[in-house]
């Protein structure tokens, strides 16, 4: 894999392609070409756009001669919960196998609007409800730094797409780690944003107090770029930040040239609950990291009840915006002439959703249903009240909150899927961000026996310029930027 490509960052790529624009058309033959040579081996898409198309879209952007995009030429993957005009939108489920959106969610307007071509599709956990892209109704894609092992997820096709060089950017959904849970399994970077920094508009929805588009790359400038695009209010979302976006690439620039020393919390029990292979790997960069800045370890209570209280809350906000599936108004369209509307909505839930997907939307139901819901939907309310009171206590005496990204290494295939308990508690470092709307990011610090490892930092609501820039920090430090595993 010797084609300059396939791994030079966006950044670059966009001043190159201003400087003469008809090099964009042999990017794309190169990105085809890799798709074409590993693809069937890590099946990181759904749906690709053909070469033709693509060459035509460059066609119009150059004649358009608008050339000041900040993405200009740029291809990026997509996961496919984010509508997409045109482009068939998955969710990875049978329920929506031929739903072809009639317009653009807000994120894509705005990568188009700065010049970047939708590349394809991405394969992901059906409906986003999974930590290792096998919930998906079509194939499970496979981690190119080990075929053996799975990807992370529900984003796990983008960070795939990415690291495989198959992408130069790539858009995931962070509903409890969704984002930072593949970035850690692939040494890419991934940034869950502030809860209503970026538009939800278009994204097909799984639990609507967590849910956040955000941007997968492989190094921290390209990550902070398509940040700066996709970020922004939206009067089409009701929880959209009505919040001047900054440019975070300048900021970055500002923060690294001012080497600004930050407070660093470290989770006690978020550590001593990560596997050693994990603690051995994120420990020494942590104390890089460290020795420029201000560290302290913190104790976090009440780290057994976290997990349950997301799951209480994901799997009853998922029943609800699941039930919209019925074949008459959305999904799954089965003979109804002269059947009753319990036996249609009945098989088109039955074949249309596969196991993970009911098992969720029945818990979920059970927690809401008459006799329970104060007894686990309002007390998990209320946990999360408490979490969100606590880490406002922690951000007074510190800018940032560090943990590993995920406790464990990349699992073999088949191995969590197996194991549902153990998937589920694989959450407990990631969830916390989503609980409680903060930003987080998964930044590779490094591998154990060929296996990459990501360390996670929180910040305050609105402070990712300083997630920005201790990624920046680790990248220079330890040089894991624009990695692509050779795929074998």
């Amino acid at each position: 894999m010797s084609h300059k490509y396939i791994s030079t960052p966006a950044y670059q790529l966009v001043e190159e392609f201003r400087s003469d624009p008809q090099k964009i058309h042999d990017y794309v033959d190169a990105i085809y070409d890799r798709i074409e040579r590993v693809e069937p081996k890590v099946r990181a898409y759904i749906t690709i756009r053909s070469r033709d198309e693509v060459h035509k879209d460059v066609d119009m952007l150059i004649k358009s001669g608008n050339y000041e995009g900040p993405l200009f030429g740029i291809l990026v993957a997509v996961k496919d919960n984010i509508s997409t005009r045109g482009i068939r939108t998955t969710c990875a489920s049978k329920m929506l196998e031929n739903y072809v959106p009639p317009y653009d969610a807000t994120v894509i307007r705005r990568l188009k609007s700065a010049g970047a071509i939708v590349l394809g599709k991405t394969n992901m956990d059906e409906f986003a409800m999974g930590s290792t892209t096998e919930t998906s109704a079509f194939y499970p894609t496979r981690n190119p730094w080990d075929l053996s092992r799975v990807p992370g997820g529900s984003s796990g096709g983008s960070a795939a797409a990415l690291v495989a060089g198959e992408a130069t950017l790539a858009l995931g959904s962070d509903t409890g780690g969704s984002i930072r849970n593949p970035a850690a399994f692939t040494a890419t970077f991934g940034l869950k944003p502030t809860y209503g920094l970026v538009s939800r508009y278009g994204l097909i929805a799984y639990a609507s107090s967590m849910d956040q588009i955000g941007p997968l790359a492989r190094n921290t400038r390209d990550l902070a770029l398509l940040l700066s695009v996709i970020a922004g209010y939206d009067e089409h979302d009701a929880t959209s930040l009505p919040v001047v976006v900054p440019n975070f690439v300048k900021l970055l620039d500002e923060y690294v040239h001012r080497e600004q020393r930050l407070r660093i919390a470290i989770v006690k029990e978020l550590f001593e609950r990560s596997d050693i292979s994990v603690q051995s790997v994120a420990g020494k960069a942590l104390d890089r990291l460290c020795s420029i800045h201000e560290c302290d370890e913190i104790e976090l209570r009440y780290t057994k009840h976290i997990v349950a209280a997301y799951y209480i809350i994901a799997m009853a906000e998922a029943s609800s915006n699941l039930a919209r599936y019925d074949g008459i108004r959305y999904g799954l369209k089965v003979e109804v002439e002269n059947r009753s509307w319990i036996d249609v909505y009945t098989e088109v839930r039955t074949r249309g959703f596969g196991y993970e997907v009911k098992k969720r939307i029945a818990l979920g139901a059970f927690v809401l249903s008459a006799g329970y819901r104060d007894m686990y939907y309002i007390k998990a309310l209320r946990f999360r009240r408490m979490l969100k009171e606590m880490f406002n206590e922690i951000f007074k005496r510190f800018d940032l909150v560090a943990s590993p990204t995920m406790p464990i290494l990349p699992p073999k295939l088949g191995e969590l899927v197996a194991d549902p308990i153990k998937m589920y508690l694989a959450d407990i470092n990631t969830v916390i961000a989503n609980l409680i709307g903060i930003p987080a990011i998964s930044v590779p610090v490094g591998f154990y026996n060929g296996l990459p490892v990501g360390l996670q930092f929180m910040a305050p609501p609105l402070a990712e310029d300083k997630l920005l820039y201790v990624s920046q920090q680790l990248e220079d430090m330890l040089k894991l930027r624009d990695l692509i595993a050779e795929v074998s």
